[in-house]
């Protein structure tokens, strides 16, 4: 026995996968128009790249049980991830090259309004 609890981890990841919807709805209702989810490269995975106007938004999410937590839970190494992955998308899909762009964070927690913070970079 390895003492991974298989089932927290199943539920950790749909917690994650809710979240992300969850932050793509609030977002298109801001006015933020999705792109792309889960785009994966070999330097890390953004959650939602968005587009508002003439910028273009690469959002990671993070859910907590306590905002605080979910705040404080983006570190500098997966925030250089998530701006190498950045770079790798907008390589890889030219006709967005032109817009600005940077890098949120969505929090979300029980029973709190979502958190945005915009352009962490």
């Amino acid at each position: 026995m390895t003492g991974v609890d298989h089932n927290a981890k199943v539920r950790a990841y749909r917690k994650g996968l809710w979240a992300e919807i969850v932050a793509a709805l609030w977002l298109l209702f801001q006015g933020y128009w999705p792109v792309a989810r889960r785009y994966k490269t070999a330097h890390g995975e953004i959650d939602l790249v968005c587009r508002r106007r003439k910028t273009l938004v690469f959002v990671e999410v993070k859910y907590r049980g306590a905002a605080e937590d979910a705040l404080l839970a983006l570190k500098p190494a997966q925030l250089q991830r998530v701006h190498r992955a950045a770079e790798i998308f907008l390589q890889a899909h030219p006709q967005w090259a032109g817009l600005d762009a940077r890098i949120d964070l969505f929090v979300l927690a029980p029973k709190k309004t979502p958190i945005h913070v915009k352009n962490l970079v």
